[in-house]
């Protein structure tokens, strides 16, 4: 559920922690490379996406996203253990609206999550 003040945040974070299942982190069954490989992919094939910097070493993948809004997002792909990775994003705006800009960010982060999960097998969402 979404209160007033929530509602008109412009960043979003996953985590462990959140109390929001969609966004909370996602541990998927497969090695750093190939989680890393299906998160990069999925946005270089991604129209309304320019991915701005690859760093496999630190995990990260920053894009920019032009539509249906500009935001600027980074996915995070750690290994977790020898055949389990997880995947955070974090996503923001500088895009002001009356009726509050974090319904779509979270939307926009639900749709990456279910793309990964159409890929890969969920071992949990923590």
């Amino acid at each position: 559920m979404v209160n007033l003040f929530t509602r008109y945040k412009r960043e979003i974070e996953t985590s462990d922690q959140n109390s929001d299942n969609v966004l909370k982190t996602h541990y998927y069954k497969a090695s750093f490379n190939q989680l890393f490989d299906t998160v990069e992919k999925m946005f270089r094939e991604d129209a309304d996406c320019r991915i701005t910097t690859v760093s496999k070493e630190h995990g990260e993948i920053a894009v920019e996203i032009s539509k249906p809004f500009h935001c600027f997002l980074i996915a995070t792909v750690v290994n977790v253990k020898p055949l389990e990775s997880a995947v955070d994003f974090t996503i923001s705006s500088e895009k002001f609206s009356l009726l509050g800009i974090y319904p779509d960010l979270r939307k926009r982060i639900n749709f990456y999550y279910e793309r990964i999960n159409q890929l890969h097998t969920v071992v949990r969402i923590k």
